[in-house]
């Protein structure tokens, strides 16, 4: 209500119309074949208004911001086949490396294993024996902590580009206290 001049509810002030002509100017109809209803004359200007410039065409249409894509899903774990784990286990197809966690913190364990299997996926290697000990002789619920997280590590996002699966090992290499790890192809 400006210059103590009332307007019906409703009723454009001359500014909101030279807007709205402008913005109405910029946009593609959905139907082109349909007639369009006239503009309604230009209103007087108040004195010492300046007529805005009009807007340039920059775009057809009016569309929302692009949703960024969410990040690829990680791949999937998989077990060892049946006949791979038996050969693993008589000797037939070697181990090709072995990294033992035995007395690291869990901090310490969780890098050197991360660098592990990082250096197997680069020379090629297709299984290792991961071992993280049985646990014993810790205090209260401490008893076997790298058995307890060592998988939990190897199905988070970051070791999944380097983990096909795993599976705990057959007694003669450390059974429950040590882990048989595929290594993914590096693409």
């Amino acid at each position: 209500m400006t210059g103590g001049r009332h307007r019906k509810r409703g009723e454009l002030s001359p500014e909101d119309r030279d807007l709205w002509a402008q913005v109405t100017r910029t946009l593609t109809p959905l139907h082109p074949d349909r007639p369009r209803p006239e503009a309604p004359d230009e209103p007087a200007r108040p004195a010492g208004v300046p007529k805005p410039d009009g807007l340039t065409k920059t775009a057809t249409a009016i569309r929302p911001p692009a949703k960024p894509k969410p990040p690829a899903a990680p791949p999937p774990l998989h077990r060892l086949d049946q006949r791979y784990r038996r050969n693993l286990v008589r000797g037939v197809t070697p181990i090709d490396a072995r990294i033992d966690l035995h007395g690291m913190t869990q901090h310490q364990a969780h890098d050197t294993l991360r660098a592990f299997l990082h250096r197997a996926q680069m020379r090629g290697h297709k299984v290792v024996l991961v071992i993280t000990g049985k646990g014993g002789g810790g205090f209260m619920d401490e008893r076997g902590v790298l058995r307890r997280v060592v998988p939990q590590w190897l199905t988070m996002p970051d070791m999944r580009p380097l983990v096909v699966g795993y599976e705990q090992a057959h007694a003669s290499h450390g059974g429950s206290g040590a882990l048989y790890v595929r290594i993914r192809r590096k693409k």
